[in-house]
Order: C-alpha cells, then sequence, then structure tokens
C-alpha cells in the first residue's frame, strides 16, 4: 500500500510540473474565468494554511488523495490541516469551522453531505475563505470552484458495459421475458450518485420501455458501504428466488459487496455487474472475471488542479478552463438557485480486454495488487 500511495504521489507531482506550464488537456474550452479570491498573506515567517476535509477514509481512494493533494500543495510551501469525518455530517461541519477557526485560507473538501456541508462551508466563504468542492458536489453558489469527472458519463458507461456484457441487442424476449435487471445506487447523501443514475437511466430506460428490461429492484447504498450492498442484494437475491440477469452497481466497493452474495448463489462471474474507480480489488475482480467493467477517474489528474485552482486564487489569480453551470442542473432540481463555476474530466471504462493497458502499464494501479492470486501462466509480462 505505501509503495502504490508513493507512486501516485511522485506522478502527481509530475503532472502538477506539467500542467503549470499547458492548460490540463480534458479542461472544457470556452469557459470564463472564476472570480479572482483576493491575495491571501500570512504573518512574516508562517505559512499560509490549506485545510483538507474529506468524508470517510473507508473509500480506497480518499486515503490516497489526502497523501497526493498533502504533497502537492506542501510542495508549493503550504501548511496543510487535514482532517476525515467518517460519515459524521455533523463531525464534518465541525471540523470545517475547526480548520477555519485555526487560519486556514482555503479549503479543499469532499462533503459527506452536499447539503448539509452547505452551512459551514458558507460560513467559511462569508470569513474569505476558498472553498473548493473535491469530485462531490457542495450546493452552494459560494463555492469557488466544483471540480470532478463528468459523472453523467460515468453512469451511462457503467449501463453500456453491463448491457453489452449481457448482450441486450440479441436478448430473446420471447424466449426468456425481458432481462431482469437489479440497480444499486450509491449514497443517496451524495450528489454524484444521483447523475450516474441519470447516465444510467439513458442506456437502460429506453430497454425498459422497448419491453427489453425489467427492472426488479432499485435500491440505494447508504455511505456507499460494501456490507450495506451485501445486505441489499442477499434480500434482492431471496425475494426474487436469484432470478437476476444483471446488476448495474455504481462503485466499486458496492459492486464487491453485491458481488459476495452473487457469489454465495453462484452467480458471480454469471451474472453481469458494473462499479466504479478501477480500484486495486475491483480490477483484481475484472480479471478474475467476477465484475465485468469498472469506470476509470484517473485521480492523478484531478488533485494537481484542486492544487492549482487553490493557489492561484489564494493568490488573487484567475483561474481557467471552468465552466459555469446553475446548481438546479447540476442537481436535477429546479429549486436550488445560483450558479457554480466548474471543471468536469473525461472517463474511461474498463474491463477484462484492457484493464492492463488502463490500469496497470501506466502505473495507475500496481501489477502485484491486480493480479492477486491470478496464476503467473495466465498473467500479462510485467510492464
Amino acid at each position: 500500500m505505501h509503495r502504490k500511495v508513493s507512486l501516485l504521489i511522485v506522478l502527481a507531482l509530475l503532472a502538477s510540473i506539467v500542467m503549470a506550464c499547458t492548460a490540463p488537456a480534458a479542461a472544457p474550452a470556452g469557459g470564463e474565468a472564476a472570480p479572482a479570491g483576493g491575495e491571501a498573506a500570512a504573518p512574516a515567517g508562517e505559512k499560509i494554511k490549506v485545510g483538507l476535509s474529506f468524508s470517510d477514509f473507508a473509500t480506497e481512494r480518499w486515503k490516497n488523495e489526502e497523501v497526493i493533494l498533502r504533497g502537492l500543495l506542501e510542495a508549493k510551501g503550504y501548511e496543510v490541516l487535514s482532517q476525515e469525518a467518517n460519515h459524521d455530517v455533523k463531525l464534518q461541519n465541525d471540523q470545517i469551522d475547526n480548520m477555519v477557526s485555526q487560519g486556514a485560507k482555503a479549503l479543499i473538501i469532499v462533503a459527506e453531505d452536499g447539503d448539509a456541508a452547505v452551512t459551514s462551508v458558507d460560513k467559511a466563504a462569508e470569513a474569505g475563505v476558498v472553498v473548493v468542492a473535491y469530485d462531490r458536489l457542495i450546493k452552494s453558489p459560494n463555492i469557488a470552484g466544483y471540480i470532478s469527472f463528468n459523472n453523467v458519463e460515468v453512469g451511462r458507461q457503467q449501463a453500456d458495459g453491463v448491457m453489452k456484457a449481457l448482450d441486450i441487442e440479441n436478448w430473446d424476449v420471447a424466449a426468456n421475458g425481458p432481462a431482469r435487471v437489479v440497480k444499486l445506487g450509491g449514497s443517496p447523501t451524495d450528489n454524484n450518485a444521483i447523475l450516474f443514475r441519470q447516465g444510467q437511466d439513458l442506456i437502460v430506460d429506453p430497454l425498459v420501455e422497448a419491453g427489453k428490461v425489467e427492472i426488479v429492484a432499485d435500491q440505494w447504498v447508504e455511505n456507499w458501504d460494501p456490507a450495506n450492498a451485501l445486505k441489499l442484494m442477499e434480500n434482492i437475491l431471496t425475494s426474487v428466488n436469484n432470478d437476476v440477469d444483471a446488476v448495474v452497481a455504481s462503485n466499486d466497493g458496492t459492486a464487491l459487496g453485491a458481488l459476495q452474495a452473487l457469489n454465495a448463489q453462484g452467480l458471480a462471474g454469471k451474472v453481469p455487474i458494473s462499479g466504479q474507480d478501477a480500484t486495486a480489488d475491483g480490477c483484481n475482480s475484472i480479471v478474475k472475471g467476477q465484475l465485468t467493467v469498472s469506470i476509470l477517474k484517473d485521480i492523478r489528474n484531478l488533485a494537481p488542479i484542486a492544487v492549482d485552482m487553490v493557489d492561484a486564487l489564494l493568490k488573487g489569480e484567475a483561474v481557467e478552463g471552468l465552466q459555469e453551470y446553475t446548481l438546479a442542473e447540476l442537481t436535477l432540481n429546479d429549486a436550488l438557485q445560483g450558479n457554480v463555476k466548474a471543471l468536469f474530466l473525461p472517463v474511461e471504462q474498463v474491463n477484462k480486454d484492457n484493464v492492463y493497458e488502463l490500469c496497470v502499464a501506466n502505473g495507475f494501479q500496481s501489477y502485484d495488487d491486480v493480479y492477486r492470486d491470478i496464476p503467473e501462466d495466465q498473467r500479462p509480462p510485467k510492464p
């Protein structure tokens, strides 16, 4: 684990150096620059403080990204304050308030709940603190920026990968009836989960309307917890007598939890299932033929952008490449007012055919982690 994190730090630092010289290739063209936040200054001899607030470290990627973000910020001369809320909404708000009281001039926040975080974020912004919503939207027009991946496309590719594995175009409805599909959404407090579902439904809804697919269960997994996904999938399989043809799950953790239930019924590897994040365990499950598809969101690209954005805003400089969106369109909730500036990076679909190229050869995941328990004669050569 330590070697994997160290490799990510090195790669992220290299990415930051490159990005200092060139605009990020994934940035949408034509967006307006974010308003400059005014140059922050620390007392003589003191470093400017930047706070990192994470919803949890149970999700594999967040601890890795904490290390990357910390390293990048410290390399730019900032003092880093870091807190993890263990899925506790009130605790995260208290931690944000505390970092502001300690003198943080900027915050990078992975929100546990994009609604609840508004309370502390608005107070921070009112105090002149630059707030960047990292990968998860905070539903406030007072954030300085929101950076993430194309979350609707994540969901679309998840459902697309599962339906292709099911060969839905050639599905014989007359002989088999509609394909029986389970939807496992993410945490209902995470706005990304709503966007993933929007993308999934772009693929699934037309198939339902055409009579090719029947949704036999639709559940949301609290806290993205694999144990919750396991229990939900066990209950679903019991209720439908194991008659399930495919599962559209929203990340690797929930998919791997669901796979435990499928495996207990002899269905793992037979029922296509999606994930997300191309985690080490997810990629390992793909090469073992159980997880069908994951979605690569290369965090090595996201973290340097967040740090460069904070650095620019603290220096009173404009941030190029952002586009303005309404909160209503980002949340699918017309009741929300205001705009935010955002940048969305592209994603890639990972399956058994390309997992080596997309996740191993480029160092995103380690060879030994991905090919754990795979016989030597069935492994590709090390990169």
